[in-house]
Parts: C-alpha cells; structure tokens; sequence
C-alpha cells in the first residue's frame, strides 16, 4: 500500500511555524511499522530497528509533508555545533553535523531526537529554513547559533526567522552527575540556575529546555516557542533514550521533526 494513504495521527505542528509556504511537522512515533521496542514510527536510519521498516516510516513522514522520500534529507548527527546547506539529497554519504539549512523549494530537512531538542526554523519573508539536533553539547558549543549564521548566508535575517523546540526531556527527568554542572559553572556561574538538586547526593536536575531557551533569547532571534513537551514523561508519544537506559533496553526509536519549503 502506498505511504500516502497512511495518515500519520500523532504528527505535532506548531502556530508559530503555521506559516505561508512553510510545512512542518514533529513526529510522534505513532502511525509507523515498526515494532517491538522501535514501535511504531521509528525515523532512525542509525537505530537496529529493520531498515526496510525505517524507510517506509520515513516515506510516510515525506508524504505527510507533500516531498518525494528521497527529499526527506537529514545529516550523520555527532552532538557538534556544525551545520550544512541542503541542495538536494545528498549524493554520498550523510555529512557529519548536528544542523541543516536550505532555501530550496520541495526539500524537507530532518532531525532525529530521542530526549535531545529538536528544533525547527524558518524565516518566510526570505524563503530560508533550517533544523538542529541540540543535546547539551550542541546547545552548549553553539549548534544554535550557528543554524541561525548559516540561515543569514543563505539571506535570512535574525529578527524574521521563528523557531520552534518539540519534544525534549525536561528537567524532572534529566538527572545528571558533578562533572556535568561543574562544566557549564566553569563557563559562566549565573549557569547554576539551570540546576537543581536531586535526590542523590552531589547530583543535580539539568533544564536543557531553559537552557536552550535563554540562549535563543541572547541570540537576537524574532520568535521562539517552547512546545513544552517532555519525551521522557510522554511514553506514548515519544522516544526516550534515557527511558530505555533505565530500563536496560538495548536499543531505541528515533522521533523525526522536519520542516520544508512548499
């Protein structure tokens, strides 16, 4: 059966990217093939999960968004501050980043996530788009501000463009040790707001929502909304890597947020 008869019902769009000629869409991982601990709508091209099964997941999102599946094109995610210019899909291998960017018309650009942000841009007035996957070390080393420059080399403007943060880990869940915070306070005291004391002794609750917030708001950008969704919390809805650790399962789906020029 063809994937653009399948309607995928948990695909989450955002008012702020509600915007002429502009398609979006985070996924769920509902309304997929996939199964077992993948189940259903699994977006991971590097996930164990059966490839064949990945592709028409990934085919379903490129109809749900009006693009070809070669078009659905996404980057060899490393937790970097590095992004590229989509022209087209990639003709070898995907390059290693964390962001991409295009003006092109009919091409999607994708992010995977699974607690990590997952953020979509688009500055309509210049026909510019981009995506990033920012963990903390993304979002720590610049993954953020980086989309935006590339988005400015392609003609956007930093007080045109929105952007939109879907389904991410929150603080409730995101615990993390010492060496983590301290690395954040070596950077900038005023980095111990984004922290607060957890049950175990010498640990801390890390907001990385917060954290991507404050620094969306220092980087002169026009609009920023945080979906306020927590991948963690959600299992119905959402992926969570730091779920499937605690739980001491051996792999995890991939959720998919896109977004593309009609």
């Amino acid at each position: 059966m063809s994937a653009i008869d399948h309607p995928l019902p948990g695909r989450i769009e955002a008012e702020p990217l509600s915007l002429p000629g502009v398609r979006h869409a985070f996924f769920t991982r509902e309304g997929g093939v996939s199964k077992g601990i993948y189940a259903s709508l699994n977006g991971g091209q590097g996930s164990g999960d059966d490839q064949a099964d990945v592709r028409e997941n990934r085919a379903r999102m490129a109809a749900a968004l009006g693009v070809a599946p070669e078009r659905l094109v996404n980057v060899h995610q490393v937790h970097s501050p590095d992004v590229v210019v989509a022209r087209g899909p990639w003709p070898g291998d995907r390059p290693k980043a964390d962001g991409l960017v295009t003006a092109e018309r009919g091409l999607a650009l994708a992010v995977a996530s699974a607690d990590c942000g997952p953020i979509l841009f688009a500055d309509p007035r210049a026909g510019v788009i981009g995506a990033c996957h920012s963990g903390w070390k993304g979002a720590f080393t610049g993954v953020i501000e980086s989309t935006l420059a590339a988005m400015e080399g392609l003609g956007a403007r930093r007080s045109d463009t929105v952007a939109v943060l879907g389904p991410t880990i929150s603080r409730a869940a995101y615990e993390v040790g010492p060496e983590f915070s301290q690395r954040f306070l070596d950077v900038d005291p005023a980095n111990a707001r984004y922290f607060t004391p957890s049950a175990r002794e010498r640990h801390a609750m890390f907001d990385l929502p917060a954290y991507i917030a404050d620094r969306m708001g220092r980087s002169g950008i026009g609009r920023f909304v945080d979906l306020g969704l927590c991948t963690y919390a959600d299992e119905t809805r959402f992926y969570s890597y730091r779920r499937t650790v605690h739980r001491s399962e051996p792999d995890y789906g991939r959720l998919i947020a896109a977004i593309a020029l009609a």
